[in-house]
């Protein structure tokens, strides 16, 4: 499939949900047909703010190097990008939760993009055309193409450091149930499941995705009666701190392509507190019952 030819757009902008879902045509979700780049220009609102940090051009840069790169295998493309987005769209938690930059990106930036990257592979199964769904463009933040990105470096960053959230972006299922939970807003937490990830897939374990989600699941479930801030106290991130990088922006170099680049220095979790939960989630793990496959009809690990 031949991807939608798209317009260079300058700003980054503003797009209402609303809005946006008007354009979701079949067409356009299956790459038939190229977004109407001018009437979603007239839909959006600009941003009113003249920082650099809202050019589209360094974003469109990096989603053309993921492109290339990870062409032959696509999910790929999710560790690789997830802090290279998050460390050029330098936003607080406040400006990225507005979905309207995301549908902005998703329909007038890149929407060549959400296709590569989320079109099913193989025939729909029932004579009709495959289609991105279109939670992929407009959609929740563990689910929008871009979002998704952008909040896994965000929650499973550690400071500066980017090494645990391009972990989490290996497995999809980070990002498909992690991002879920209200659990990971507490950064131990948060690192703790990553740890217990990592030691799974350097183990060797089969259905990984499938344990990734058990123990998310059983994460969630402690996580209602046991209170992880109180067993694994944490400070308070430094607001300041994360000002400062986002107003470098005006002077930061573009983000480097082979090695990860600095996030915000706006605090590190205690080491302490990460152990503890990470023995607790190794044990939750260890005991979290997996889906019985057999009863879905799904096959292998």
């Amino acid at each position: 499939m031949s991807r939608p030819r798209v317009e260079p757009v300058e700003r980054l902008a503003l797009l209402p949900s609303h809005r946006a879902t008007t354009f979701l045509t079949h067409g356009v979700r299956a790459g038939q047909d190229t977004p109407p780049q001018v009437a979603i220009l007239r839909a959006s609102t600009p941003i009113d703010d003249a920082s650099v940090r809202w050019s589209a051009e360094p974003v469109r840069e990096i989603l053309d190097e993921a492109m290339h790169r990870f062409d032959a295998a696509r999910t790929d493309a999710d560790a690789w990008l997830a802090p290279r987005l998050h460390a050029t769209l330098r936003m607080t938690r406040a400006e990225a939760a507005d979905p309207g930059p995301w549908n902005f990106l998703a329909l007038a930036v890149a929407p060549d993009f959400v296709l590569w990257r989320h079109l099913p592979a193989g025939d729909a199964g029932d004579g009709s055309s495959r289609k991105v769904n279109s939670a992929r463009f407009v959609g929740a933040h563990h689910t929008q193409a871009f979002a998704r990105l952008w909040w896994l470096a965000e929650m499973f960053r550690d400071g500066p450091d980017y090494g645990p959230a391009e972990i989490a972006g290996r497995q999809q299922d980070m990002a498909n149930t992690a991002l879920r939970l209200d659990a990971i807003d507490h950064k131990p937490t948060a690192l703790a499941l990553v740890r217990v990830l990592k030691g799974l897939a350097d183990g060797g374990a089969t259905r990984l995705g499938d344990r990734v989600n058990a123990l998310c699941t059983a994460v969630n479930t402690a996580g209602s009666t046991l209170m992880y801030e109180v067993i694994a106290p944490d400070d308070e991130p430094d607001h300041a701190a994360l000002t400062d990088w986002i107003t470098d922006a005006e002077s930061a170099p573009a983000v480097p392509w082979n090695r990860l680049p600095e996030g915000p220095d706006d605090g590190t979790a205690r080491h302490a507190s990460c152990e503890v939960l990470s023995r607790m989630f190794e044990r939750f793990a260890e005991e979290a019952p997996l889906r019985d496959r057999t009863r879905s009809g799904s096959a292998g690990d």
